[in-house]
Order: C-alpha cells, then structure tokens, then sequence
C-alpha cells in the first residue's frame, strides 16, 4: 500500500508525490557545484506528519515534497496508528501542540514501531519539548526554527543537501488539493 492509498484510507486526503508532468517532477534542486540530482535518490522515504493544526500539517508537507520526501499527512492519532500500522513510514514528523491527540505519546508510539522522529512545539515550553526527546524523539524543533529554516533543517534530517536560495521548485500536485470531507 503506497504512502497515498494508506492516507485515502485513513480518511485524510492523499499526499501525492511529484507530478510526473511539473517541471521540477522527481528532482531536488542541485547546487552551483553540479545538476539536479533525482529525488529518489536522496529522500524516497515516506515520512508521516502528524499535525491537528491545517497551517502546520501544510507546511510540513509542503517543505518535505520540496525535498524529495513522500509525505503522507495524518491529523488524528487513529490516522496515524492506520499508516503505521501500513509499514509504508520510515519517519514521522509530531507537532506537538495539538488539540486532538498526545503528541509525546505519539512520539513514543513513533518510536516503537521503528520511525526516525523529529517534533515541532512551543521554543518557550521547555518541559514538553524534554519529554519528547525522553519519548524518542531525534529533535524537537520550535515552531520559529521550522518558520525561518524549514527547509534546512529538514534537509539535514533526511540526509539532503540543502537547495540553493531561489531553487526550490514545489513538484505539482498529482491529486486533490484537499482532503475529502466527511
């Protein structure tokens, strides 16, 4: 089951992959030192963002695509247990500030099932943030730090280089823009 089709059945609206169409489809920007290099090569992994928060979950998705990542957006923690539970995530990014569900307690089920993590939440809610790393999470990013250097700090996380300023091209969308509502 791919990264999408466990996303339509987990009720959230699939996060597809690059278009094959775009311009920019399957690379991840090069730097002046060479080409583009493509995408599966660098970061094909499936990354699962747990976020209650639309802004967040957006973002995130947004900025691991631009990477080369397969993002597959969960906003529920029954969402996330069903991509889980589908084998298809190697890693799992927790906002840790939500409304609907534990987000140390996610970091922790993240963990157990043998996801790479990293978490964003408050900079000012240092408890929080120190029971995340003792729940298994790699870092624990402030909101600021994903705002100002998303895209850094998330190249350095899945082992990418990080495209040069002006580079990035978002790969098209190859499904719907939105999720389906109940």
């Amino acid at each position: 089951m791919t990264g999408a089709e466990v996303g339509a059945s987990a009720g959230e609206g699939p996060v597809p992959a690059a278009d094959a169409a775009g311009p920019a489809a399957g690379q991840v920007p090069g730097d002046a030192a060479g080409p583009a290099a493509p995408a599966a090569d660098l970061a094909a992994e499936t990354v699962v963002v747990l976020a209650d928060d639309l802004i967040w979950a957006t973002r995130l998705v947004g900025q691991l695509r631009t990477l080369g990542a397969v993002p597959v957006r969960a906003g529920t923690a029954d969402a996330f247990d069903a991509v889980l539970a589908s084998g298809v995530a190697a890693r799992a990014v927790i906002d840790l500030a939500a409304r609907t569900y534990d987000g140390v307690a996610m970091t922790r089920v993240a963990k157990d099932a043998g996801l790479r993590v990293l978490c964003v939440g408050q900079h000012d809610d240092l408890d929080l943030r120190k029971a995340a790393l003792a729940a298994g999470a790699e870092r624990v990013y402030s909101y600021r730090k994903l705002f100002e250097d998303g895209h850094a700090a998330l190249a350095a996380w899945l082992g990418v280089p990080v495209p040069a300023p002006g580079t990035l091209a978002v790969p098209a969308l190859a499904g719907p823009a939105e999720a389906p509502r109940a």
